[in-house]
């Protein structure tokens, strides 16, 4: 589901992401049971016997006349409880801590670069930071290219290298960073298609394509931790998670308990290697466990045999399910155990999820902050953090970038970054390892940087940290 047209919402796989409105396709019944959804699974003989039971008997038929045999449905157990489906509650006792749009001016930015990447939209820009030897690089997608830059002194750009699909109506809509064996960085992205690329950026071709999805691919993160292990987010409702050394498909979550709609966006936690991050379009904000399936990740790295052969699992039930967003969730993000997470409201939510470990459908959704976000009120708009979480910036459709400082109660919002040239709507941001430097991606083919003002070096990490 990609994004074009501001103008208006297309359900064409390159089509642009623009005002929320409601689903394109009908809602589904959020109330749904766990049985209801079992009986879509049921087998042939049980669904023929559901027909037959519906079918009308005659009772004017005459003799002789076959008469229709009225075959009695088994009756399905109700599946025990495997999720919690949670709302905010009221009267918790204090209410959330909302951000003033007035800049704190604790930092101070100038545009230093204007760079065009080209006519098509540029969708995705991430700096690297899975190893301290590359935090000062980025890449970004747009259309069929992929392009990594060097952030320089004074505000340049260095061009690395550019990697052009072979299939040209491609449109790239999300790039992340991963490592091979040998430590060697690996550019990830996917988009259209559904196909997703893996490039050695040491040898300039292509280390795998994996292909699996039904659907264009919204999102793709890494795991800090293990950075061969992917997750990507489609529209075909499905997250599914990757070993990108081998190449395997080894956990699918969706199904019973999975998202409703298109996924639109995924993050691992920062700390904890089982859990991960989604949200879409039906609204929600899902926690998703892979505690119980660890044993498939580990024998993604030693199996031998074909790929396809591969015990893939499926996993249909998340740990949580939040109904915190009243629209479409594009982008989310933990902050610690706590989870930031955009709708097209504008603003960002702060929020805790509390579950019962012994009792996992019990518990409830504590919103703590709200950050506004003026005119941010088109999907497939994401914000991104420093490599600390101190600082988060976010994009709007009027080409203004929203600076806020995540870690404060209430928010303080330390800069607002505009420039007159900037007038085109703002699809991602990225914000380098110390905060230093913001840059952003635009619907018209731009990249645009901000620098902090009187900052005496280039966005790198201090070598302490080496």
């Amino acid at each position: 589901m990609g994004p074009t047209s501001r103008n208006q919402k297309s359900s064409q796989k390159d089509a642009a992401p623009n005002e929320a409105k409601p689903p394109r396709y009908p809602q589904r019944n959020r109330s749904i049971t766990a049985s209801a959804s079992a009986s879509a699974f049921a087998s042939p003989a049980v669904a023929n016997s559901r027909v037959a039971k519906e079918r009308p008997s005659s009772s004017t038929a005459g003799e002789g006349e076959p008469q229709e045999t009225v075959l009695k449905l088994p009756s399905i157990p109700t599946l025990p409880a495997r999720m919690a489906k949670l709302v905010p509650l009221e009267g918790l006792g204090c209410e959330a801590a909302v951000g003033s749009l007035t800049p704190s001016r604790e930092r101070e930015y100038k545009v230093t670069n204007k760079h065009t990447e080209g006519r098509r939209p540029v969708y995705a820009i991430v700096f690297n930071f899975l190893d301290v030897r590359y935090y000062d690089i980025f890449a970004t997608a747009c259309g069929p290219r992929l392009s990594t830059y060097r952030c320089l002194m004074n505000g340049k750009f260095a061009l690395l290298q550019s990697y052009l699909d072979d299939d040209m109506n491609v449109s790239f809509f999300t790039v992340s960073w991963a490592c091979d064996i040998d430590g060697n960085p690996l550019l990830v992205a996917a988009g259209s298609t559904g196909i997703i690329r893996v490039i050695n950026c040491a040898t300039e071709k292509i280390y795998k394509s994996l292909v699996g999805h039904g659907g264009s691919v919204n999102e793709i993160k890494s795991q800090p931790s293990n950075s061969s292990l992917i997750i990507s987010a489609s529209k075909d409702e499905s997250i599914k998670l990757w070993n990108v050394q081998t190449g395997i498909l080894i956990l699918v979550f969706g199904g019973v308990g999975g998202h409703r709609h298109e996924v639109l966006g995924v993050d691992f936690h920062t700390s904890d290697i089982y859990r991960f991050l989604s949200c879409g379009m039906d609204n929600t904000v899902r926690i998703w466990s892979m505690k119980e399936f660890w044993e498939y990740v580990e024998k993604s790295y030693s199996w031998t045999d074909a790929t396809s052969k591969f015990p893939t699992k499926f996993v249909q039930f998340p740990v949580l399910c939040a109904e915190i967003h009243s629209n479409y969730v594009d982008c989310t993000k933990w902050l610690g155990d706590f989870v930031l997470s955009k709708s097209v409201e504008n603003e960002i939510l702060l929020w805790e999820p509390i579950t019962k470990e012994e009792n996992p459908g019990e518990g409830h959704i504590d919103v703590l902050q709200k950050y506004p976000v003026p005119e941010c009120n088109i999907w497939f708009m994401k914000f991104s953090c420093d490599f600390h979480h101190n600082q988060l910036a976010i994009g709007n459709r009027d080409g203004k970038v929203y600076v806020w400082k995540v870690q404060t109660s209430p928010p303080v919002l330390i800069a607002r970054l505009n420039n007159p040239q900037v007038k085109s709507a703002i699809r991602q941001t990225a914000v380098s390892f110390d905060g230093s430097t913001i840059l952003a991606c635009t619907e018209d083919g731009n990249i645009w940087r901000w620098d902090e003002v009187d900052h005496p070096t280039a966005p790198v990490p201090s070598k302490k940290l080496k």
